[in-house]
């Protein structure tokens, strides 16, 4: 299980760089696998780029090896990407998770040729992420693949599309050392009984230690226990989404008492409404008294 890290905010709207750390030593002390920073549910398009070098730096000193980082690196200009990724320092980060390019719209040749140039700049694995209810276009499982072959430092997949045939029809047809990771949380578990290798999580901010404990169950074939696991959080895996990623993991670890509850603009804190059905369920959990 891998968890895409959060940013958490100060009321003045400024990082909260002990929050931060606390969520980083919660995380490497209750299972999390691999953390991703930076990536969406960092709030990323709201950092300033020195925001972006200071939470980067400071994850790096923080976590000191004790598991691996991966870096969420990708956009919409390809030659910027390229350019971060010839120039950048990465130094203490083991992988780049790279979007597919979002608002152009680019046919399937342009995700091809994207990725083929990622491909080549980059020292460090890729790991592909399709998530077209956020960039409004759909990598194929055929162009995936065509990636996935041509490609040694291509390494994974976070795929998000929601569509389960077509991450059947990748992990079918992949070459072996190529790995499928859902970017669902919801569906994780019937994907890793399909061949999936795990998740990079948004809820595992909140319960590391119960979600990577389903991920290795599932992953041992013991279905029946993770299957209880991913039961105990189905209520909690709608509850997530329903007012905007990350708003309502925020708003967890918020009544968990490990953030304030804030959010930079364009996004705001989850509806009053599911605040309250969050803590109820957290309640049914024995998460909260």
């Amino acid at each position: 299980m891998g968890v895409a890290l959060i940013t958490p905010f100060k009321a003045d709207g400024t990082v909260d760089f002990k929050g931060l750390g606390r969520l980083l030593e919660y995380q490497i002390q209750n299972g999390t696998d691999y953390i991703v920073v930076l990536g969406t549910t960092a709030e990323t398009p709201t950092l300033t780029t020195e925001e972006k070098n200071e939470i980067k730096a400071f994850v790096i000193e923080r976590v000191n090896g004790r598991i691996p980082l991966v870096l969420g690196l990708g956009g919409n200009n390809t030659l910027d990407v390229v350019k971060h990724l010839k120039e950048d320092d990465f130094t203490g980060i083991d992988a780049i998770l790279s979007v597919v390019p979002y608002y152009n719209k680019p046919s399937q040749e342009g995700i091809y040729q994207h990725y083929k140039a990622i491909a080549q700049a980059s020292r460090l694995p890729i790991i592909l992420y399709n998530v077209p209810g956020r960039t409004g276009v759909n990598m194929t499982a055929q162009t995936t693949l065509r990636i996935a072959k041509e490609f040694n430092n291509v390494v994974a997949i976070k795929e998000a599309s929601g569509n389960i045939t077509q991450m059947d029809d990748i992990i079918k047809n992949k070459p072996a050392d190529f790995n499928v990771i859902s970017g669902d949380d919801g569906i994780t578990f019937p994907l890793i009984t399909l061949g999936a290798v795990g998740v990079i999580s948004v809820i595992g901010n909140a319960f590391p230690k119960e979600f990577s404990k389903m991920i290795r169950l599932a992953l041992a074939g013991d279905f029946k226990n993770s299957l209880i696991i991913h039961h105990r959080f189905t209520e909690l895996f709608e509850l997530l989404f329903v007012d905007g990623n990350p708003a309502g993991v925020k708003s967890i670890l918020n009544a968990m008492g490990y953030i304030e509850n804030q959010l930079r603009l364009p996004l705001v804190p989850t509806r009053i409404t599911t605040f309250e059905k969050i803590r109820n369920v957290l309640r049914e959990l024995n998460i909260l008294c």
